[in-house]
């Protein structure tokens, strides 16, 4: 009996177990996924907790509820990966053997990467990237009465890496609709030079920052945080007060990826980008945002990466060929408050473009362009996610990145 072993339950590891699992015949492979926690979280969600756009109830259900029959779910924390051994050792002292390892246990914030980060986490400073960080921002938005708010991107690469923009955007709307918009200065810090990582994206989004009075603060890699003084404080000396901060603390992936020697300085497996494949051992995907595959870790890699893997595993597998190269395809709705979004379609080589989405001229998405329209794909996106992506069901729409519909003359 061969073994096949997945680490995490998320969205890349569910995806994979709901995909791999039809296709491994049940007596010649056993399927295993491990986590430790009973609660499954749709991550996109957090966003809109703090607006009261949606109750932390509503992003959360069992983890249990979408791991497919024949699939043993096993409870437990990782300890390390023992990857010349072929087993999982988990910290209860158990190990895991395996044929083959999937490794799909995501990223993190780690406020306590940046001096100060964690001294007042939950006072002036919040976060919303994790389920309690939401929620604890929800409770400071529901009476804080204005002042300098900063969001603020501690390096890259993070998670859904348009979401501080989402933030800033509702923050703006959410503050207008209270009455206090001309009592709030907002201040967008990040460490890039733009408000993107795509230029064409960034000249849109920083136009769209402008027009709603944010002031953009690029290129500021940040040393510390003074808490007692409420500031910012960069390398070349700058300083940034606030009087709420909206931190995205640094992004890593797991600790026992480091202890185990599989990963890069943020504790990321480096893989073949275009197969998933580990580049040391030939027995380990990562997949989701595990890898360090240069492309967005946000949910729509994952689902794009995970149509395509399945056909890759099966083809390893059998000592052939894998002929579904991933070619970084991501596909983003980013709300921008007052019922209206935007989409934005790039991979690795392509980036964001106007145009329309899906249907050449049809849309009935618009890419790089506000509407109404994008709102609610935002919006529908929480019901795909339960009910097709995680049990592993076909969307109708391509894997691979396409051109039709998209204007190349910002190219």
């Amino acid at each position: 009996m061969k073994r096949l072993l997945i680490l995490g339950a998320g969205t890349a590891g569910t995806m994979a177990a709901n995909k791999l699992r039809p296709q491994l015949p049940r007596d010649e492979w056993n399927v295993t996924i491990v986590d430790q926690s009973d609660t499954h979280y749709y991550q996109p969600g957090y966003l809109f907790i703090p607006f009261g756009i949606y109750r932390p109830d509503e992003v959360t259900k069992p983890t249990k509820r979408f791991i497919p029959s024949g699939v043993d779910l096993v409870k437990a924390e990782i300890d390390k990966v023992v990857p010349d051994e072929n087993k999982v050792l988990l910290t209860d002292g158990k190990e895991l053997p395996y044929d083959y390892l999937i490794i799909a246990t995501g990223t993190t914030p780690r406020p306590d990467e940046t001096p100060g980060m964690a001294d007042d986490l939950g006072g002036s400073v919040h976060e919303f990237y994790t389920y309690n960080g939401a929620t604890a921002l929800a409770e400071k938005l529901r009476t804080w009465e204005g002042g300098k708010l900063v969001v603020h991107v501690t390096e890259m690469p993070i998670k859904c890496p348009v979401a501080p923009l989402e933030f800033t955007f509702l923050a703006d709307a959410f503050f207008t609709e209270q009455g206090i918009r001309d009592k709030v200065d907002i201040t967008y810090v990040t460490p890039l030079e733009g408000a993107f990582t795509k230029p064409v994206a960034s000249k849109y989004l920083g136009d769209m920052l402008d027009t709603r009075n944010v002031h953009l603060e690029p290129d500021f890699m940040i040393e510390s945080i003074d808490a007692e003084g409420k500031k910012l404080v960069s390398f070349d000396e700058r300083e940034i007060p606030y009087d709420l901060l909206v931190t995205i603390p640094l992004n890593m992936g797991a600790d026992y990826i480091a202890r185990s020697d599989l990963g890069d300085d943020l504790n990321y497996v480096p893989v073949d980008q275009f197969t998933l494949l580990s580049k040391k051992y030939d027995n380990i995907f990562a997949v989701g945002d595990a890898s360090d595959i240069p492309a967005s870790k946000a949910g729509s890699v994952a689902h794009f990466a995970m149509d395509l893997f399945p056909a890759n595993f099966m083809n390893h597998i059998q000592g052939l060929k894998m002929t579904e190269p991933f070619d970084g395809h991501a596909n983003c709705f980013i709300e921008t408050g007052h019922g209206k979004g935007l989409l934005i379609d790039f991979n690795y080589e392509t980036e964001p473009l106007p145009g329309k989405y899906p249907l050449p001229g049809v849309g009935p998405f618009s890419l790089l362009k506000e509407t109404e329209i994008n709102h609610w794909g935002k919006v529908m996106f929480r019901w795909m996610y339960w009910n097709i992506l995680l049990p592993g069901k076909e969307l109708p729409l391509p894997a691979l990145m396409s051109m039709a519909g998209k204007d190349t003359g910002d190219l």
